[in-house]
């Protein structure tokens, strides 16, 4: 019987310390989200709207969807600006226009400017991803 209280103590310490990394890596995760941040998104597809917001959400961001000038006047995009922390434009999803109007006005309000190869989730969420590993580079 001794024996067998000796080999599980080694267990329970595992076990513990098991734990102890979860909570340093769900602690680490937390610093590196993008808690309370607002972002821009320009162009796109208006079918992929909900599904960007929601891959936003997933990292404790805001998306707030501008159509590029089909429906919604280009000149709204410079009352937005001031309001949000960065701005993604699909390049193959966006009039010259509008893209034109974001980078002036990303310059002139200080925003960061990210320029997505595609409208597609994927292309946003690893725009998010790389922002979190810069922002935890930083730290």
């Amino acid at each position: 019987m001794g024996d067998k209280r000796h080999q599980l103590k080694p267990k329970q310490k595992q076990g513990r310390e098991a734990e102890t990394r979860t909570a340093s890596v769900s602690a680490k995760t937390q610093e590196t989200r993008l808690e309370g941040r607002s972002f821009l998104y320009v162009g796109g597809r208006d079918c992929q709207v909900a599904h960007l917001r929601q891959i936003a959400s997933s990292h404790g961001a805001e998306l707030i969807h501008h159509d590029g000038g089909l429906r919604e006047a280009v000149s709204r995009i410079d009352n937005i600006l001031p309001s949000v922390d960065c701005v993604f434009c699909p390049i193959d999803c966006i009039s010259h226009d509008a893209c034109l109007r974001v980078k002036t006005g990303c310059k002139k309000w200080g925003k960061a400017f990210v320029p997505l190869r595609n409208g597609s989730k994927s292309s946003l969420e690893r725009a998010f991803l790389d922002l979190k590993a810069s922002r935890s580079n930083a730290s």
